[in-house]
Parts: structure tokens; sequence; C-alpha cells
């Protein structure tokens, strides 16, 4: 029986009709519990869904709790110890919390909680938990990890060398080095909020160089994870016709 809740529960399979509806309905549960946080004003609608996703989401947890043994097969014994600290299940936590205060709102220390109600945006990502197309980007970045990481480091380092150098180049538009680091960041992605810019030649001369190279330093990751995404892809189609 547990392990037939652990079937449902967990990402679906082709096959497997049960966890394909549940998938779909806990995404359905989610969405509709985001929907409220794009509006400021909370009617009585929205109490209901929220009181209605909240208790969802619970019972779900409490499922993957008494499921931890299957999910975690290497720690049998000391599962149900480890599950809570995994980064679902933190997840899940904090999509819980801000809704707590629906058990006793008159209370002065439950008010509290309402500082959390920004946290429900958590339940966004518990969308990376039943999207297929979400858990073939992650297995692409675990993937990639090491080609993703090396590109990091060399954006990162050109970002720290673009900001010395136009830090000593003109000092006075720049007063400080972090606002040279948030110049050198903007001008690699070319996004360019022309808040902070270089008013000499030379400045300007850096800032062309910075924008141009920052073209292919962002082109990079981007390369890597469209081809890494589009070998998931194939490789899930080929799992799938093979079944």
């Amino acid at each position: 029986m547990i392990k037939r809740i652990y079937e449902i529960i967990e990402i679906a399979v082709a096959d497997d009709r049960a966890s394909q509806y549940y998938d779909l309905f806990m995404m359905i549960v989610i969405i509709a519990s985001i929907i409220p946080l794009a509006f400021k004003e909370q009617n009585l609608i929205f109490q209901i869904v929220d009181k209605i996703a909240v208790s969802v989401f619970i019972i779900d947890y409490a499922m993957r709790f008494l499921t931890a043994d299957y999910k975690l097969p290497k720690l049998k014994g000391y599962a149900f110890l480890v599950y809570p600290i995994t980064p679902l299940a933190i997840i899940d936590i904090l999509s819980i919390l801000p809704s707590i205060n629906v058990i006793g709102s008159g209370y002065r220390l439950l008010r509290l909680f309402r500082l959390l109600r920004t946290f429900r945006v958590f339940r966004a990502f518990k969308l990376l938990r039943y999207s297929k197309n979400i858990s073939i980007i992650l297995n692409v970045l675990k993937k990639e990890r090491k080609a993703l990481a090396c590109v990091g480091s060399f954006a990162l380092g050109y970002i720290v060398i673009s900001a010395l150098v136009v830090f000593n180049v003109e000092p006075d538009s720049f007063p400080t080095f972090f606002e040279a680091i948030y110049w050198a960041t903007v001008s690699l992605t070319t996004v360019g909020y022309g808040d902070i810019y270089p008013i000499t030649t030379i400045g300007r001369v850096v800032t062309m160089i910075s924008s141009l190279l920052g073209i292919a330093i962002v082109a990079l990751p981007a390369g890597i994870i469209t081809a890494g995404y589009m070998g998931e892809v194939s490789r899930y189609d080929k799992e799938k016709e093979n079944t």
C-alpha cells in the first residue's frame, strides 16, 4: 500500500494513469494557490482557495513523509529524519507555513505568520516535482554542471576584471568598487539600465568591449543548456517508444 502511494505521488511514468492524474491535480492546485498573489486585496474566494490548497499540501507532505523509505532507499531506517531537510521538503514546508494563521488568526502570535505571506511564492517551486519538462531541464543542469560552472567562473572573472579596469579608468563615475561591479554585471548581460555609465572616451571604449564580449559569454550557457535539453528529449522519446 505504502509503495503504491509512493509510485502515485512521484513523477508519473508513461503507463501509470493514477500518477499522471495526481501530478495534473497537484499542478492545478499549485497554480490556483498562486493566483491570489497577483491581487493586493484578498476576498473570501481567495481565502477558501488558500485553505483548500494548504490542506492538499499538508496531505501531500504527510504522504511523502510516510514514503520516505522509498524516496531515500540508501538511508532506510533514517529516511524519516533526513527527508524533512531535503530541498523539496523544505519548499513544501515553506509553502504551507504562510497559511498557518488560518488556524486562529485572532491570536497575536499567529499574526506574525502573515509576514510570511510572500513565502507562498515557494508554491511555484513545487511545480518542479510534477512537470516532466522541468525535470528534463534539471537533469540537463545536473549533467552539464561542470561546463556551466566553467562558464560561470569565466563570467565572474570577466566581471571582476572589467570592474577593476573601469574603476581605475573612470573613478569619478564610479565612487565605489561595488558600483563598478554592478556596472560590469549589467554590461556583461547587455541589460544596460543606464543609471551608472562612463562619460569619458576611454570608459566608453571599455563599455563597448565589455558589451561585445558579454554577448558571447551569455550565449555559452544558453547553447550548453539547449544542446543538453535536445539530447534529453531525444533520449526520453526513445525510452517512450521502447516501452
